[in-house]
């Protein structure tokens, strides 16, 4: 399970993120939804802590992190927190220089320390999960946006974190490309995959996600199951960005 209390975070004086708190249950998938700017990559990244909030509590299973102004954080418990996260990022990240293979163990081999047949294994069990077995050996230059993306959800599963991050995994791709990493988010989400993701992309949230926050200048402003949000938001700045998003969604159709 992921909770995140009362979570406050400024960049150079602004506020961002208000004391937000959610709880994303084991198994069940979260979407954070709303306009760019809101606060939902930020809190994203406050979770697995590529950024470190002002103020605040971030439990990820057992692992707690406390936040406190002018306190300093134990690095021992970031990187215990931290290694409960697998993250995906819109622009995949992937080590130029790596095979599609490669890149899935190298994790496992530099931060695990497993053996290098060990790490193979879980790289090609990985890679056939997301349908990319027949490219372990390509280079991420031959691959589509698509397929870089697939490798990089392969990546984040490696070491089997408690929960996997995505931050706007399908921005990057027209809709075709996104066609195929929403399939794959949508089959680990029935294998009970845990996942909070921020995104734009109404397919994927509506297709996928359990429930779905709605942020709005760095406060949930609306939050409930998928079907509620979408099908009949309460608050009307819910209402504007979903009928926005539904929109461009039937103008990609």
């Amino acid at each position: 399970m992921i909770a995140v209390e009362n979570i406050h975070k400024s960049f150079n004086g602004a506020e961002v993120l208000k004391g937000v708190s959610l709880t994303v249950p084991e198994g069940s998938v979260t979407a954070l939804i709303g306009p760019s700017g809101s606060g939902k990559s930020t809190l994203l990244r406050c979770v697995n802590l590529l950024e470190t909030p002002q103020s605040g509590r971030v439990r990820i299973d057992g692992a707690v992190v406390d936040f406190e102004p002018g306190r300093k954080v134990d690095r021992a418990d970031v990187l215990a927190l931290r290694r409960k996260t697998g993250m995906v990022f819109q622009n995949f990240q992937l080590f130029p220089h790596l095979t599609a293979l490669e890149n899935v163990m190298e994790g496992l081999l530099t931060v695990l320390k497993w053996s290098r047949q060990d790490a193979r294994r879980r790289a090609t069990e990985l890679l056939d999960k997301v349908g990319m077995s027949d490219k372990a050996d390509a280079w991420p230059a031959n691959l589509s946006g698509g397929q870089q993306q697939r490798v990089a959800i392969a990546r984040a599963l490696a070491p089997s974190p408690k929960v996997l991050l995505c931050d706007e995994p399908t921005s990057a791709l027209d809709p075709q490309l996104a066609g195929e990493v929403v399939e794959v988010l949508a089959q680990l989400a029935r294998e009970g995959t845990t996942m909070l993701m921020a995104t734009h992309d109404l397919r994927l949230a509506s297709t996928i996600a359990s429930n779905v926050l709605f942020l709005d200048g760095g406060n949930i402003v609306e939050s409930g199951p998928s079907a509620q949000v979408f099908g009949s938001p309460v608050d009307p700045r819910t209402k504007r960005f979903v009928s926005s998003l539904a929109s461009v969604s039937i103008g990609q159709g």
